[in-house]
């Protein structure tokens, strides 16, 4: 039989695309199984910025403390994740099965669902209930009177420090005050970090402590709601946004003349509603001088230790190659370390081991980073020292440290190593390592040049493919990057498609009746449009700035107070009901105005 000679040529394009990550919401309980008494801990993680959540029911469990927020980001060659996270810890108060149904977090207007939890509650201790759940709404006859409450309770919001550079960790505590009788309570906003990384100090206690402190004279019994530790992400004056809660609470009455209320006491229930006020925080940027190369944006007080296993090995033998940094500040913001290793130690991706406290002091532990190296062939090697460089904002000056140089003597790995060197021998030395040496062929029939496809014009015509394609592709490589490489540039021209993407969100919120998450679309939309269309600095994308850069472009009048007008009416419909506008009229208008300045 004769053999036959195919060849296929393929060419494989590599081109650069960015695909959005779909958000995963999703719940996890830190226990299944639980006695009745026994705390454990309900957590709702997404893998991205979410804009709305609203908690399951939990029926036949006690609420202790929640929903406690936490946040993360980080960025792995370019690319920027973000976590959040929000717990509540939980006691089961009596026996059986019990399902926690699902939580729905709103992201970019699609709405996300969470598995339901299945919980089996054995018998354990007696749990005294309670009417008071942090995830029930608040229900009261009447409403309070501001005049008349506002000095009895009220938060305050207390941070260590208002003046801090870019990166230095500081801490808000979220304080409730008040003399007078709390009967209820429910909460109604968590503060928004915008331009920070949030950390929340978890209280696994299962009651609140209250303390008596004076303030401005008067006397409060004090409670401590919440404990965060931020990081600023960007330079500018920020703000760290109020924490709004509902209260029921008790007073006396002076609307019955009855006799006997007078005597033993008349008192109701008011539902009243209080915020604390935000705190502005000026945030420096770092400084220029005396940067170090490299710096990777650590802020703090660090110390640094590298360490090897092993300096004297075989080849394909496997070390440990460590790098600890220790101390307070932005420990879980560090980026992984860039190092060069030589050509002929292999590397893996480090392994990350944190152990890390939070405090209302700050962040401190270590983070350790540990690389699996493996010699592929015998010699001497160096692992140069690694420097860290990091700005220690109490002396304001940059740091940079070194770590220790380590000489590694690789002798020859054994025979049969992964990659060893072989040395000549017989056919039988040959057949022992058969997977990686096959026999030449001496039998079979062989066909002359031509014959069939081998050989042919075609043959010669496919083969001359392959090169013109990948010129082709290296020149559209070489177009690509020179189209992109000016970041201004591009998102000036992307700034259409993303007031684009915004304004179908919003039309789509419009349709279902949601009237805060259409002014909130419509507001983004058209705050990220001039940022992008102008190369506005978030630091400096307010409304006066937005009118200078208008005016500097030669638009009209008219065209600056319709922006300015939708702009006002967007910020005030987020937070309080409008009238006068339909909300089709406010869309039609964004609209308009951004073609208005597209066509300018």
């Amino acid at each position: 039989m004769k053999i036959k000679y195919y060849v296929w040529l393929v060419l494989l394009f590599i081109s650069n695309a960015a695909a959005a990550q779909d958000i995963k919401f999703v719940a996890s309980a830190s226990k299944t199984q639980v006695a009745t008494g026994e705390t454990f801990e309900v957590t709702f993680t997404a893998n991205g910025n979410i804009d709305n959540f609203k908690p399951p029911g939990f029926g036949g469990f006690q609420v202790l403390s929640g929903p406690n927020q936490s946040s993360s980001m980080s960025s792995i060659n370019g690319v920027t994740s973000v976590n959040i996270g929000l717990s509540y810890y939980l006691v089961p108060i009596k026996e059986g099965e019990f399902a926690i149904g699902p939580a729905i977090a709103i992201a970019n207007g699609k709405q996300y669902r969470s598995a339901p939890l299945r919980i089996k509650v054995t018998k354990g201790r007696a749990v005294p209930q309670n009417n008071q759940s942090a995830a029930d709404p608040v229900n009261a006859p009447a409403t309070g009177n501001s005049t008349d409450i506002s000095k009895r309770i009220f938060i305050r919001a207390v941070t260590n420090k208002s003046n801090v550079y870019q990166g230095e960790q500081l801490s808000v505590s979220y304080k409730l005050y008040t003399n007078i009788e709390i009967v209820d309570n429910g909460l109604d906003k968590l503060p928004d970090f915008n331009g920070f990384w949030s950390q929340e100090i978890k209280n696994n206690s299962q009651t609140v402590k209250w303390t008596t402190e004076t303030y401005k004279g008067t006397r409060y019994n004090v409670a401590l709601l919440k404990e965060i530790i931020l990081f600023p992400e960007r330079y500018g004056d920020l703000t760290l946004d109020p924490l709004a809660m509902t209260f029921v609470v008790r007073q006396s009455s002076a609307k019955s003349n009855d006799p006997f209320d007078l005597f033993f006491g008349s008192y109701e229930d008011v539902k009243y509603k209080i915020k604390s006020a935000p705190i502005a925080i000026h945030v420096k940027p770092l400084p220029e001088a005396g940067k170090p190369a490299g710096f990777q944006g650590a802020v703090g007080n660090f110390a640094l230790l590298t360490a090897a296993d092993k300096t004297e090995l075989k080849a394909n033998e496997a070390l440990n190659y460590s790098i600890r940094i220790t101390g307070s500040g932005n420990l879980k913001l560090l980026k992984t370390p860039e190092i060069t290793f030589a050509a002929d130690l292999e590397k893996y991706d480090p392994k990350v081991n944190d152990r890390i406290t939070e405090t209302v002091s700050g962040v401190s532990g270590t983070r350790e980073y540990t690389y699996l190296l493996i010699p592929r062939h015998q010699g001497n090697y160096k692992i140069e020292p690694y420097k860290f460089s990091y700005f220690n904002p109490v002396s304001r000056k940059y740091i940079t440290l070194t770590g220790s140089e380590f000489n590694l003597k690789v002798a020859k790995g054994a025979p049969g190593s992964a990659v060893a060197a072989f040395p000549a021998g017989s056919q039988q030395d040959v057949k022992m390592i058969d997977k990686d040496i096959r026999y030449i062929k001496t039998e079979g029939d062989l066909t002359k040049s031509g014959d069939d496809f081998f050989g042919s014009l075609g043959y010669y015509m496919l083969l001359a493919a392959g090169p013109v394609l990948f010129i082709a592709a290296f020149g559209y490589r070489k177009w690509h990057r020179e189209h992109n490489k000016d970041v201004v540039v591009v998102k000036e021209r992307k700034a259409g498609k993303l007031a684009v993407k915004h304004l179908e969100t919003a039309q789509k919120q419009l349709q279902a009746g949601n009237q805060k998450a259409f002014y909130e679309a419509i507001y983004r939309g058209l705050y990220g449009y001039l940022a992008d269309k102008f190369n506005i600095a978030a630091a400096a994308l307010n409304k006066d700035h937005i009118a200078v850069q208008l005016r500097e472009r030669k638009m009209s009048e008219g065209l600056i107070t319709q922006l300015i007008e939708t702009l006002d009416l967007c910020e005030m419909a987020r937070y309080a009901p409008v009238s006068g506008t339909g909300e089709q009229q406010v869309y039609e208008k964004a609209k308009q105005i951004i073609n208005d300045i597209e066509n300018a």
